[in-house]
């Protein structure tokens, strides 16, 4: 696994030891994030990358200029390798990395988001068996603090959007579905 284009084109990446994290491959990558650059998705741009696993897709956001990304995971050995492919990239100084569930996280933040968005772009990969009940609660919230925005969501299957979201693009890649998706311009109520 290696960031894909940009700044840190060709740093090799590690993942997580296990079978708990599945890095997205840099073909899908490399695909996803072209559809991101077409859209003036990344230049600049506050990003969340939520069940961040190896942080790969955060680190690519970066690598192609993104201002600073958070990422999220409540892996142990997740986070290590967060840590050590920021390090190896030099991103450490744009990233946060934050130690707690995806969900948990997601909540807290939406309870306090103020009316202006807090990311320009989120990156979602949770495990491939997240229940519908999961995807709506994280697209609900998720329109909470990235209102305008763009989000990519990465999934064995078709997902249901809740009302107000925009499905721009989707592409499989053999048994994963990248949807990019737009959330409502303004939140809804809590």
């Amino acid at each position: 696994m290696r960031v894909v284009a940009g700044e840190a084109r060709g740093r090799r990446l590690v993942a997580p030891p296990g079978s708990d994290t599945r890095p997205t491959l840099d073909r899908v990558r490399e695909s996803m994030f072209n559809s991101l650059v077409s859209l003036n998705a990344i230049d600049d741009a506050r990003v969340l990358d939520l069940y961040a696993g190896s942080g790969a897709l955060g680190i690519e956001a970066l690598s192609r200029g993104a201002q600073s990304c958070v990422f999220v995971d409540h892996g142990r050995d997740a986070r290590k390798a967060i840590s050590t492919n920021l390090e190896a990239t030099g991103y450490l100084g744009q990233a946060t990395v934050v130690a707690q569930d995806a969900l948990v996280w997601l909540r807290d933040v939406a309870k306090t988001a103020s009316s202006e968005p807090q990311f320009d772009l989120v990156l979602i990969d949770p495990p491939y068996a997240a229940a519908d009940e999961l995807w709506t609660e994280v697209l609900d919230l998720v329109s909470r603090i990235a209102a305008g925005g763009v989000v990519v969501a990465e999934s064995a299957r078709e997902i249901t959007l809740p009302t107000g979201w925009d499905a721009r693009k989707e592409k499989r890649y053999g048994g994963t579905l990248v949807s990019v998706l737009q959330p409502p311009d303004s939140p809804e109520s809590p």
